[in-house]
């Protein structure tokens, strides 16, 4: 078994780095947070696919770890490798604190359990703290396109307010919505007279606002090389933060709030139980799926711990990607949790009025617009 260095940027690489797996060194590493390998987030063009590194090894199995990205490339060298008649099986393996690839049953990705168990530590500290000192906290977690940790970390620690990009699949998300829905909980709490709480914001909510609007609106950002804002190098729980305090002092409202934001302390903890379960369960069944010639495909279990290969034909796009899988907002769960949040509606326009002027602009369901 070889372990290569850097993921696909070393796979393709003319002297990639190899390090020989025997049993010493995995059994010491399986119960440990973060990799073993260097990671790498290289998207190689097709151009750069080459066969070499299969040939010289002698390579029957090519395993893939990772989200979908990871996924969708591996399904590009499947083709190229069947195209140049190498016979090397591809199996991936699901792993993406984000949960966002399209599992049957939506069963999780290993690593989502862990991640979301320290975000909700790390969040249950944040929440005393609020109700210890009186104050409110905006808080941003990861999370590129799907909301499946900032979902699982704010009901996990019943937060009053959580946003992610999911809840604005009926209307166009802006900042001033963002803003307004933290601002509602704010304002619906002070109502109920408690005095402090954590709005729970998922980064993903960033990527899909225009890019021209975070440009305006008055935060300093580096850019790339395309124009766009580089928002890995900018705390998105401080820019909100900052936005709300300018929208409260307009508004003449008296409340403290501090921005938290969790990060990379997610990526690399030790995993919990499950994920230890899980995760040996998926490597016992990529062996099993080689064994049976199986190839092209994601390893799946099921709540009953059966596996069985999800082919990555039947779920790329146009363009060979893998669709990230969403927070399901049609849900039970994703409903109820929404419903039990704390935020105005048309009911609190009279206690709301002795704050805003106009009570019905931070009206949860009119922002969103699911009347």
């Amino acid at each position: 078994m070889l372990g290569v260095q850097e993921g696909y940027k070393g796979l393709f690489a003319e002297s990639p780095q190899i390090k020989e797996f025997d049993f010493e060194h995995a059994d010491r590493i399986f119960s440990r947070g973060g990799s073993t390998l260097i990671m790498s987030r290289h998207k190689p063009k097709d151009d750069e696919f080459t066969v070499d590194f299969f040939v010289k090894n002698n390579v029957k199995l090519l395993v893939t770890i990772g989200g979908d990205d990871t996924a969708s490339t591996a399904n590009r060298i499947s083709k190229f490798l069947a195209k140049n008649n190498l016979d090397v099986k591809n199996i991936h393996v699901p792993k993406t604190i984000d949960n966002d690839l399209p599992l049957p049953d939506r069963n999780p990705t290993f690593g989502f359990h862990s991640a979301k168990d320290e975000g909700v530590k790390i969040g249950n500290t944040v929440y005393e703290d609020a109700r210890t000192s009186h104050n409110w906290f905006v808080m941003s977690t990861m999370g590129r396109s799907a909301g499946h940790l900032a979902f699982g970390i704010a009901t996990g620690c019943h937060f009053p307010m959580m946003i992610i990009p999911e809840m604005f699949n009926k209307t166009k998300p802006t900042l001033d919505k963002i803003i307004n829905l933290i601002i509602s909980s704010m304002v619906k709490r002070r109502i109920l007279d408690i005095q402090y709480g954590v709005a729970l914001v998922s980064e993903g909510v960033f990527h899909i606002i225009d890019v021209e609007e975070l440009k305006n609106c008055g935060i300093l950002f580096t850019y790339d090389d395309h124009g766009h804002p580089e928002l890995g190098n900018v705390s998105k729980s401080n820019i909100f933060n900052v936005l709300v305090q300018e929208k409260l002092k307009k508004l003449g409202i008296s409340i403290k709030s501090r921005p938290v934001e969790i990060g990379y302390e997610l990526r690399c903890c030790r995993p919990i139980g499950y994920d230890l379960t899980l995760c040996t369960l998926l490597g016992i069944g990529v062996k099993k799926l080689y064994d049976e010639g199986i190839s092209g495909c994601i390893v799946t279990a099921n709540s009953k711990g059966d596996i069985s290969p999800m082919y990555l034909s039947e779920f790329e796009d146009a363009n060979g990607k893998i669709p990230p899988r969403l927070v399901d907002m049609d849900s039970q769960i994703a409903k109820l949790c929404l419903q039990n949040m704390h935020f105005i509606t048309a009911k609190d326009y009279a206690a709301a009025g002795a704050l805003l002027d106009h009570p019905e602009e931070y009206d949860f369901n009119k922002i969103l617009n699911w009347q």
